[in-house]
């Protein structure tokens, strides 16, 4: 399939760290694309291994692909470094352990153009060890700033629209000036946060183009990445509710935060199912901090009787609260299958 507009230059930026077992599969991913008006740059974050030959290796092998030489700054300043020497019309990310089907950049650019979007959206498969788990039926849908932010807010039966950057081709209109948090984690979240807040119009493909790999290996609440969480993520969201605020409307913000809640009510279940009962503790507080602003959200109207009663029963027993959840969860939602 040959694209029918390749007057726009895409910028693809891969950070490369310690990762040459899998870089080849990655790159030549990207150098197979149809469509061909690419800027592929590769940042050696500080390799030790031979991702940084390997790299070399592709710059004189194509000159689409540029590479930059730095010392390990990690995740986020890898991909600064990229975003600060591209050139693109269009950003698109990729991770180097992941890798693109063929088509991505063309049925994406192709999306934007067609639909007037500043930006695209794609579904991805789940490569875990011992399978792919995929879904999508094909249809492109236009999307206004406001059903991208309410998908992306809360979630839709069928389209999957995360935080996640490497499934998206970004305008650079709206990414310009834009850089991910040094040191951090959840670094996605604001970027695309901002992204969504400054788009107009944006085209969701309900189609899998990104094979993101996975690994299964231990719980978000074990001890190292429950860390993270409390220090980056959860912090992250907030700040998300705050820009969505300011940026958009206190409507969508409202809808952000009651989102934000039920996430933390979710993480809060995981937590004691896995027995850790200090994060549990710890996430229980998180809810309690926002007690009063989401006493008016709850009260606004915007939350459904069940949602309120959960609540409720919650602020009053967070632990009353875990067993009928597990109670409902193993009795009610096997009846109704």
């Amino acid at each position: 399939m040959q694209s029918r507009d390749e007057k726009d230059l895409i910028s693809v930026i891969v950070p490369v760290y310690n990762v040459a077992q899998y870089l080849d599969r990655c790159v030549e991913s990207i150098l197979k694309q149809t469509y061909h008006r690419l800027e592929i740059i590769l940042v050696d974050d500080g390799s030790t291994d031979a991702s940084p030959a390997k790299c070399d290796a592709y710059a004189r092998r194509d000159s689409r692909v540029r590479v930059i030489h730095k010392q390990n700054g990690g995740l986020s300043d890898a991909r600064n470094a990229g975003l600060a020497v591209a050139s693109g019309e269009y950003i698109g990310y990729v991770d180097s352990d992941d890798w693109i089907e063929p088509d991505m950049y063309e049925r994406m650019h192709q999306a934007c153009v067609w639909h007037h979007a500043q930006l695209a959206v794609c579904r991805y498969f789940c490569e875990y060890k011992d399978q792919t788990k995929a879904g999508g039926d094909g249809c492109v849908v236009p999307l206004s700033r406001e059903e991208l932010l309410k998908i992306y807010i809360g979630g839709h039966k069928e389209y999957v629209i995360y935080n996640s950057v490497w499934s998206k081709l970004f305008h650079r209109d709206l990414v310009s000036g834009t850089l991910f948090p040094k040191g951090r984690n959840s670094e996605d979240i604001m970027y695309t946060t901002r992204a969504f807040c400054k788009a107009e119009r944006a085209v969701y493909l309900n189609q899998c183009f990104y094979h993101y790999v996975l690994d299964r290996e231990g719980s978000i609440m074990n001890a190292a990445k429950s860390e993270r969480m409390f220090a980056d993520e959860l912090p992250f969201w907030r700040e998300h509710i705050a820009c969505i605020g300011q940026m958009v409307s206190p409507q969508m913000a409202d809808l952000a935060a009651y989102h934000f809640e039920r996430r933390l009510l979710f993480y809060y279940i995981d937590a004691r199912n896995a027995g850790n009962k200090e994060v549990a503790s710890r996430l229980a507080a998180e809810v309690k901090k926002d007690r009063l602003e989401m006493d008016r959200i709850y009260n606004s109207g915007l939350v459904s009787k069940g949602d309120r009663l959960r609540r409720k029963l919650f602020l009053c027993s967070p632990s009353v609260y875990a067993a009928v959840v597990r109670i409902y969860d193993r009795i009610v939602i096997p009846l109704r299958g």
